[in-house]
């Protein structure tokens, strides 16, 4: 009988992660090995863990992000993995942290300063300075109301630009508007 694999539960704290949804059938013929009191399952392999849950984000002292499957499934409860090198080390205090923008889709995301796609090409921040971007982003992306001073012919074009410096630079809010007035 092959022995069940078990990692440490302390090493997923301050941790941050991205899990990739998969087909609830990935865990036919596994047993579950944790079930949190939030009602999170978890599966664990040599590989990676599974984890059916029907809520993903902060996660009492960690950070764990579901990636949809394309088309996303109806279903709130959702089966995410990842594999054990893609758990990242978070904390409050150092610079970690991306933003990636879709413009397409208008939607902005954090990575992981670790994750192996990083070009380096964005600035990295803290918990808090990326929470702050992040927010000012999404307003970028879902009002117009702050392009009324502006001159400008196409919208998304100045979103792009302002949201682009907003990741690619250090400079504040206040400041990137100022440039394209």
């Amino acid at each position: 009988m092959e022995k069940i694999f078990r990692p440490n539960l302390n090493s997923f704290k301050n941790t941050f992660c991205t899990f990739d949804e998969v087909s609830m059938d990935a865990v036919n013929g596994l047993k579950i090995q944790f079930d949190s009191k939030s009602g999170s399952k978890y599966y664990y392999t040599k590989s990676g863990m599974y984890r059916l849950s029907n809520h993903w984000g902060r996660l009492a002292n960690s950070k764990w992000r579901l990636k949809p499957l394309e088309p996303e499934t109806i279903s709130k409860i959702k089966l995410g993995y990842a594999a054990w090198e893609n758990f990242y080390p978070d904390n409050a205090v150092e610079e970690l942290y991306y933003l990636e923008a879709n413009h397409q889709k208008k939607t902005v995301n954090y990575q992981h300063k670790n994750n192996p796609d990083y070009d380096k090409k964005a600035v990295l921040r803290t918990s808090f300075e990326t929470t702050k971007r992040i927010k000012q982003i999404r307003n970028l992306f879902n009002l117009t109301s702050w392009a009324k001073y502006f001159e400008y012919y196409d919208i998304d074009l100045l979103r792009q630009k302002i949201i682009n410096e907003l990741i690619f630079t250090n400079k504040s809010l206040e400041e990137i508007k100022k440039e394209f007035l």
